[in-house]
């Protein structure tokens, strides 16, 4: 159960989470600045006062900026267990397509999706004049920048995000940063993430040393490789990473799931009981805020 929707859901999952670059496309082509800051304006413009978030990242910060502001969501598992959110009109359920007249009617001022995901539905909110951004979010420092954006474009202020954002990479000092450490986030086939990732980013982040950072292969899935038994074992890794799947199965039945392979006992990481489980949401895919932070503490424990 766990295999299959793991393969099942990347190929959906993994193109909103993972992205060749980590900027932020609008429908006027503009550049988001590198630093995670507020970009000085040189003339008044116009903030969004209703905003329509597609994904359930988007929609945590626009309202944690301004909870006012947002009108629409796209639901599923995490907004759909989130009280904040039940007040908010839902435009699509699960992974279908969100329904085009359901947006309009909320007469939004600006609509946020997911690059490769939500193109075909940003592309005629476009034509019937509605102001879109289209996200990429595969680094720590894309989330930063696309926060500050969303801040710009409602008129509200980044900081206090920011600020969450710098204390959860400031909680701790991994004193064992040198350790090697390597995610599996699906047994078959098996799937690592390198350093084109959100989750290889965020093992950078906490300087826990990621094996395949340098890797690239022929997986399908961008900012990820397929690795083979072989591979495993001549790496030998101190730690290792799995991957739960949201809903999935228990972390003991994640761990005896990989027991199955013959390489699992002959690995440092296995002997030394250095595995740990790690939800799919924050870690692969950043989820929501409170997700991440999760992720964050429990990354600051492997040391």
């Amino acid at each position: 159960m766990y295999q299959r929707w793991i393969i099942s859901s990347l190929s959906i999952l993994l193109s909103i989470v993972v992205a060749a670059c980590s900027n932020v496309a609008t429908s006027q082509p503009q550049q988001v600045g590198t630093t995670p800051t507020v970009p000085q304006q040189t003339a008044p413009q116009q903030t969004a006062q209703r905003v329509v978030a597609l994904t359930p990242l988007s929609a945590d910060i626009i309202y944690r900026l301004d909870q006012n502001k947002l009108v629409g969501i796209a639901g599923n598992s995490v907004l759909n267990k989130d009280s904040r959110f039940q007040d908010i009109t839902s435009v699509a359920q699960g992974r279908t397509q969100p329904n085009l007249e359901k947006i309009v009617a909320l007469k939004p001022d600006l609509v946020i999706g997911a690059s490769g995901f939500s193109d075909s539905t940003l592309k005629r909110l476009q034509e019937l004049k509605i102001s879109t951004l289209a996200t990429k979010i595969d680094s720590w420092k894309a989330l930063e920048e696309l926060t500050a954006t969303l801040g710009q474009k409602i008129g509200a202020s980044p900081k206090p995000l920011l600020d969450k954002y710098q204390q959860l990479l400031g909680q701790g000092t991994n004193t064992n940063k040198n350790t090697s450490a390597l995610v599996l986030v699906s047994r078959q086939p098996i799937l690592t993430p390198n350093k084109n990732s959100w989750a290889g980013d965020m093992l950078n982040q906490f300087q826990i040393k990621n094996i395949a950072a340098d890797l690239q292969g022929k997986s399908p899935f961008g900012g990820y490789v397929t690795l083979s038994p072989e591979k495993i074992l001549e790496a030998n890794p101190e730690t290792i990473i799995l991957v739960n799947a949201p809903q999935g199965s228990s972390e003991q039945e994640v761990i005896d799931g990989f027991r199955k392979e013959t390489f699992w006992q002959k690995l440092q990481a296995t002997k030394n009981n250095r595995v740990y489980v790690f939800d799919y949401l924050g870690l692969v895919n950043p989820g929501s805020i409170e997700a991440i932070e999760k992720a964050a503490e429990k990354l600051q424990e492997i040391t």
